[in-house]
């Protein structure tokens, strides 16, 4: 029966990261057999999860698989194996598209000279490498629970072929037309070349990987005796992996080089792990763990789409959960591994899991294990500790606001960027070095370093010679409702509430100037009664005329912009315009109001301080029209002289 043959065009992104791959961006070919080998292996784990509820999916008894077949005269490999095949949705989704939500910077990063392996396993594009080898590549599979079959074809020029394939078992079976070999490059046909590949990058796949292999041997007669000087070819199945999961092994067995290649599986990252934790837990409870900490943050990192967790939970051998979230708490979510425990039904379902005790165990000595490294890494590897914060110290901060019975022991972890001439500093280290008379810890938060370095709320303290630290990741306004104070040392925002910096003398000076300027204070603050909640002199001021602080507890301005960004309707919260007495011009409005206490002057200049004091903290103008308007009229007025 002649079937329907559909043609499709790849997404426009897949056909530029195919001419990549074509024209041999990578400098190590092999990386496409451990690719699709690494497929393999992961079609099978979802068969072998789904059939824990639908045990009719996978017969007892029936061994799953991976099974390489290579023919030198017709130049073509095949990678087949008995997993839970795909179905036409899949093959249009997985080979058609580049799902990654970052394609889009993976191909700019291959064009600035990136590394093809080190990107590749990032982005989610691994089983377009088959095209560096091969100038034609056939896919035939059929889905567990169905009858049809689908065939997949493409020569990686911009176009694809489906049509539906009678007689196919389950699984996935690809085969490359491989291209003819040039000088110094493996030929793929050949066992030995192929051992060696499986050998490295795909020993501990735990399914067997085999190959049919010829070999010479001796002769048999008819009773099974040897024939003297005659020889036979014998094919039989051999497989060439260990397939002894890496984390049943002692530690002491298994070297970085196998480390490193079982996190590339399991973390489709080409780039080694930054931090390995490998051990058993003994006792009431037993497990084994195998955690790896990555050495750079994944391009979908962030999304909301991306999982809450890379750690897979075995029981007996048997993956029951890929991305089991009760294993780490979500401020631990980049963290990859694998957990192997007997302690936990084969059918144990997420409900259960959620409120299993043993589970609950398991995540408190993981994240006590987590944590440790950590600590060690930051006392004795400071420079390692600081590419691991760059990459995920925003999420290990969550966990002060998520996890309040761990919120001193992470405290300790937590690095921020400071005022001073350092890069970053722990709490301790900015205790340590706190003057004699301050009593507080400073921090400022913001979008990002330039625009807190530029906030007038830091004049008062360099004027002291203390240091601030500059807290400027989004998660940080949330973190400062749970973390108030560090050692018994309270943290004190400047943008917030009075800081109660003066001596005796100059809040005596202080309050003598605002009672003197009593009615202008008053007055800005009835012309700008919807912006502020009160108009007052401030010491927390050098240089500028005016700053705006918030109301101990209230909202900051960044995080009303934030919640605004993220779509939430958040009101302008009333704030407190604080005012430098020392400046000439609020000096000079002084004399104006006393001279003329109705003029609209005083109005106008009041709006100019508030929206200038708004922009110098990232903000903008409630009115920029008019802001515009008094900023000229004031720029001609000076002109005329």
């Amino acid at each position: 029966m002649t079937q329907k043959v559909e043609s499709h065009a790849f997404q426009a992104e897949v056909q530029e990261v195919l001419s990549l791959v074509i024209h041999s961006l990578y400098k190590d070919r092999d990386i496409f057999l451990r690719e699709l080998i690494s497929n393999a292996s992961d079609a099978l784990d979802k068969l072998r999860f789904e059939a824990l509820t639908k045990p009719e999916w996978l017969p007892e008894g029936e061994a799953l698989g991976v099974a390489l077949d290579a023919n030198a005269e017709t130049r073509t490999l095949t990678i087949a194996d008995n997993g839970i095949g795909m179905d036409y949705g899949d093959l249009t989704e997985n080979l058609g598209k580049v799902a990654s939500s970052g394609t889009r910077k993976f191909l700019d990063a291959l064009k600035e000279g990136g590394e093809g392996p080190e990107l590749i396993g990032r982005f989610g594009v691994g089983f377009y490498s088959a095209f560096m080898v091969a100038d034609q590549v056939t896919v035939e599979t059929c889905k567990v629970g169905t009858d049809k079959g689908l065939r997949w074809q493409s020569d990686g020029k911009g176009e694809y072929t489906i049509e539906e394939v009678d007689g196919l078992s389950r699984g996935t079976m690809i085969t490359l037309h491989l291209t003819e070999s040039e000088e110094g490059q493996s030929d793929y046909t050949q066992e030995h070349i192929l051992r060696g590949i499986v050998s490295r990058y795909s020993d501990f796949v735990e399914y067997p990987v085999q190959m049919e292999v010829e070999r010479s041997e001796p002769k048999l007669d008819s009773d099974g005796k040897e024939i003297e000087g005659e020889t036979e070819m014998v094919s039989s199945m051999e497989t060439l992996n260990s397939m002894k999961p890496l984390w049943s092994r002692s530690k002491s067995d298994v070297t970085d080089e196998e480390y490193a290649e079982f996190y590339r599986h399991q973390a489709h990252d080409w780039s080694p792990p930054l931090e390995t934790i490998h051990f058993n837990a003994e006792g009431a409870l037993e497990f084994t763990a195998l955690l790896f900490l990555p050495g750079q943050k994944p391009m979908n990192f962030g999304d909301g789409a991306a999982p809450k967790s890379k750690v897979s939970l075995y029981v007996r051998r048997v993956m029951v959960q890929k991305e089991c979230e009760e294993l780490l708490p979500v401020w631990l979510r980049f963290v990859q591994g694998v957990v192997e425990t007997a302690d936990l039904p084969l059918n144990v379902s997420r409900e259960t899991l959620q409120s299993n005790r043993r589970v609950e165990q398991i995540q408190k000595s993981l994240v006590r294990k987590i944590m440790d490294t950590m600590g060690k890494m930051l006392e004795k590897e400071r420079e390692k500790y600081m590419v691991f914060w760059k990459n995920f110290g925003w999420v290990i901060k969550e966990g002060l606001y998520y996890a309040p019975d761990k919120q001193e022991s992470l405290a300790e972890l937590c690095l921020f960027e400071g005022a001073g001439d350092y890069e970053y500093t722990t709490l301790a280290g900015y205790k340590s070095a706190m003057p004699e008379g301050q009593e507080a810890i400073y921090v400022l938060t913001g979008p990002d370093r330039a625009t807190v370095e530029a906030s007038a709320h830091l004049e008062g303290m360099r004027a002291k010679g203390w240091d601030v630290l500059f807290l400027t990741d989004p998660v940080d306004e949330w973190v400062l409702e749970r973390l108030t104070e560090y050692d018994g040392t309270p943290i004190q925002r400047l943008d917030k509430g009075d800081l109660n910096l003066e001596s005796e003398e100059e809040k005596k000076d202080l309050e003598e100037k605002q009672e003197a300027a009593g009615d202008l204070l008053k007055t800005m603050q009835e012309s700008m009664s919807g912006s502020v909640s009160e108009v007052r002199f401030s010491s927390r001021l050098a240089e500028s005329p005016a700053v705006l602080v918030e109301a101990e507890g209230g909202m900051s301005a960044h995080q009303v912009r934030m919640m605004r960004h993220a779509g939430q309707d958040v009101p302008d919260p009333l704030r407190i315009l604080e005012l430098n007495p020392d400046h000439p011009l609020v000096q000079g409005l002084q004399k104006l109001h006393a001279v003329d206490a109705g003029s609209p002057r005083v109005q106008e200049f009041s709006e100019l301080l508030f929206d200038g004091a708004m922009m110098r903290e990232g903000g903008v103008p409630k009115n920029p029209a008019q802001f515009q308007k008094l900023l000229t009229e004031l720029m001609v007025a000076s002109l005329k002289g």
